[in-house]
């Protein structure tokens, strides 16, 4: 594995490995070092030393620096002298750190060097701004290009069976935050879905929300959001059978009407339920009421599986003792 540093002025790095670890829970092999106004080149020098030291192992080091030229760049770049298997990429923002954990966790026979070529596009791509027309105008598209993109979007006749004529659900998951940055930087790239699509009566009819879960998606994967009778249309729609979909529902309840209806859902992956008042904490990611926990025994009898994981790389939880809680806490809640 891949052990990554982390290294600023100030406490930059220290900020940016908190939000990382928010979204993909502790790391391994990962570390970040700061340069506080009283410290020297040799104090960054050492603290990188110390850090990669504690590293299961120092064959593959990628180091992301804040500063092109700054100290902690010129003494990681005095490090990859003595060690060239290492990389150094400069300019750190969160979503180059997000995607080295990222690559790391997806492809762990990466080297140092792979991950630091592949952090650089999304590193430019977390740049955007709100306005959009702040943003600097691309280039002119060629005319044979634009031709080229209008062809591949021209829809496919109706009837028409695509691969064996049956979507491919990587995931469907149960998260009242809908896509967000665990889903994002943890369970988009572990399941590769081609789309994510939001099953959701009310977010499909709030055009801000939906335009927020656009651009919540990764590079390259399309996100839609769908009211749930359209959902049941895909799912029984034979061009779509070579689609890998990503599903997320924001309650148990959707899930349940979706799978009734015909969709073919075995496995949930229960995620995060945010707290409303009448809720009870279950555990410190999902509250619930009496409707939730009665709609998943009822989903548990049509033999649907649960996973209770935040991000790919936590412990499944154990959905009957969970249940169990929040049954006993909101009996309490009701003497």
């Amino acid at each position: 594995m891949v052990g990554i540093v982390l290294a600023s002025h100030g406490g930059f790095a220290d900020g940016i490995a908190q939000s990382a670890q928010m979204l993909f829970g502790e790391q391994d092999n990962f570390a970040h070092v700061i340069l506080t106004p009283d410290e020297g080149p040799d104090d960054i020098r050492e603290k990188m030393n110390s850090a990669i030291s504690s590293f299961t192992s120092q064959d593959e080091i990628l180091l992301l620096v804040d500063l092109w030229g700054g100290t902690p760049f010129n003494q990681a770049n005095s490090l990859l002298k003595e060690h060239p298997s290492w990389a150094i990429v400069s300019g750190m923002n969160l979503p180059m750190v997000v995607e080295a954990l990222t690559q790391r966790l997806t492809n762990p026979d990466f080297s140092a060097h792979e991950i630091a070529s592949a952090v650089i596009e999304p590193a430019k791509e977390g740049i955007k701004t709100q306005p959009t027309t702040l943003m600097p105008q691309d280039k002119p598209v060629t005319t044979s290009v634009k031709e080229n993109k209008k062809k591949s979007k021209e829809s496919i006749p109706e009837g028409t069976v695509v691969g064996d004529g049956h979507i491919k659900f990587v995931l469907a998951r149960i998260d009242s935050r809908l896509l967000h940055g665990q889903v994002a930087t943890g369970w988009i790239p572990t399941m590769h879905p081609d789309r994510v699509i939001v099953v959701s009566d009310s977010v499909a009819k709030d055009d801000m929300r939906k335009s927020m879960i656009r651009e919540a998606a990764p590079a390259g994967v399309k996100a839609h959001t769908v009211p749930l009778k359209k959902m049941v249309e895909i799912a029984k729609d034979p061009r779509f059978g070579n689609t890998h979909a990503l599903l997320l529902f924001e309650n148990p309840e959707d899930v349940l009407k979706a799978i009734k209806a015909g969709v073919d859902i075995k496995t949930v992956n229960v995620g995060s339920m945010s707290y409303s008042v009448g809720d009870v904490n279950a555990n410190n990611v999902l509250s619930m009421n009496q409707e939730d926990v009665d709609t998943f025994h009822e989903l548990e009898k049509l033999g649907v599986k649960f996973d209770v994981r935040k991000v790919p790389t936590d412990k499944s939880g154990n959905m009957d003792a969970i249940l169990n809680k929040a049954q006993s806490l909101l009996d309490e809640q009701n003497k």
